[in-house]
């Protein structure tokens, strides 16, 4: 019997999903108000908003979707926001997912768990629940949320799930504000005995704000925490390894759209928005007027077939399907342009590229590439980077006041996909 790597069957598995066009699995924002106001945040609306309250999806609909989506052959969902228990029929939306036989994924940021949430959920268990820790100190974890006694709330829904025993992770998004906290967030987690991730790859608000980016890291600071895990080197290593070559082979080169959206995934936003993804705003179907099957074969299958209007940087970059993650949802979100790539991932990427030591192939008039406009300042930090002492990165608690300026311009909580809200 032939043995697959982890590469080639991810590979094969994805030929014959793109083949049956499933929508296997989706992720439902149930809405985007939230009891926190981080800094970071790309989607977060207040709690008392109550335009933002009476246009989401009701339970009625909810529950038409879910329906739809068991039928269409959906095996998980994930339900984020904001923050889903910003919903009071949060549960009776969840208890209907599961009447459904859904495989289910909680994104909470943890404040608004109750013992009666966590007793619900200890009796119908989802299969995992992901809390976002915005800092391991009420210090640094306040100047993130802009929220007074949300670090307790917090540290109280984590002991609620903890005390039934419940599939729970931590994770955070590494800021200017919290970095230097990174280590003990994960010791803590440990000690727990809960898995922990982070992720540094912040974007704008999705009506394209640029707020959230005031307190990104650099590309240096985000290679540099690469470079002080193992674990993480190795894995980057792994993923480079699996996922070598173009994200497009070349006769699909063409194409946009490389990612599972609208393949074999999909995103319902707080209205009723089918779109490929949380983060892509610009083409979506209403499923309040329209069914899953002609949102799903349809509207999404034509915004999958759409062409690249030119051949970019990224077109036959070997980066971008491992350690880059440009997508045509962050072009639209920093650039305005699907197409456009964005400068922040490509730097990231090619330094990351250049301190694993892993090949970079030639992909057109790159400025991070040998003989490229950027490529000596490239080496030049990549030079700090091996330099500096190991950990040094982390200790940026000097940088905290950047975070005056930005809650000023009324940025929002949330995040990416680490974040609770992602």
């Amino acid at each position: 019997m032939e043995t697959l790597s982890y590469g080639e069957f991810s590979q094969s598995f994805h030929q014959r999903t793109m083949q049956r066009h499933l929508p296997l699995s989706g992720a439902i924002e149930v809405t985007r108000r939230c009891p926190l106001a981080c800094v970071h945040c790309y989607n977060n609306l207040p709690m008392a908003d109550r335009d933002a309250a009476s246009s989401e999806l009701t339970l009625a609909e909810h529950c038409r979707i879910l329906d739809e989506l068991a039928d269409a052959g959906c095996l998980w969902l994930l339900f984020t926001g904001g923050e889903i228990f910003a919903r009071r029929d949060f549960l009776d939306i969840y208890a209907h997912a599961k009447s459904r036989g859904f495989l289910i994924t909680l994104f909470t940021n943890g404040t608004l768990i109750t013992p009666r949430i966590a007793d619900y959920l200890a009796a119908s268990r989802p299969f995992a629940i992901e809390i976002t820790l915005y800092g391991r100190t009420r210090e640094t974890y306040e100047r993130l949320t802009g929220i007074p006694g949300s670090y307790d709330k917090c540290l109280r829904g984590i002991q609620l799930l903890r005390e039934r025993g419940l599939p729970l992770a931590l994770k955070t998004v590494a800021v200017t504000v919290n970095v230097h906290e990174l280590q003990a967030m994960q010791a803590f987690a440990e000690e727990l005995g809960v898995p922990f991730k982070y992720d540094g790859m912040m974007n704008p608000r999705v009506d394209c704000s640029q707020s959230p980016l005031a307190v990104r890291l650099t590309p240096e600071e985000c290679v540099a925490l690469d470079l002080d895990d193992e674990k993480r080197v190795s894995e980057w290593r792994e993923i480079a390894r699996e996922f070598a070559g173009p994200a497009n082979p070349p006769e699909h080169a063409d194409e946009v759209y490389h990612c599972g959206g609208g393949v074999s995934s999909f995103a319902i936003d707080p209205q009723g928005g089918l779109s490929l993804c949380v983060l892509s705003q610009r083409d979506k179907f209403d499923l309040r007027t329209g069914s899953l099957h002609d949102g799903w074969h349809g509207a999404l299958r034509q915004v999958r077939a759409r062409k690249a209007r030119s051949v970019t940087k990224c077109t036959t970059c070997e980066l971008k399907s491992s350690l880059c993650g440009m997508c045509p949802a962050n072009g639209e979100l920093e650039n305005g342009d699907a197409e456009s790539p964005v400068d922040f991932l490509c730097r990231v990427a090619h330094l990351r590229a250049y301190a694993l030591e892993l090949p970079v192939a030639a992909h057109g008039p790159c400025e991070y590439c040998e003989g490229g406009s950027g490529y000596a300042e490239m080496i030049e930090t990549l030079a700090r980077l091996r330099a500096r002492p190991k950990g040094d990165p982390r200790q940026k608690s000097k940088r905290l006041p950047v975070l005056g300026s930005t809650a000023a311009g009324g940025c929002g909580s949330g995040g990416c996909s680490s974040c609770s809200g992602h």
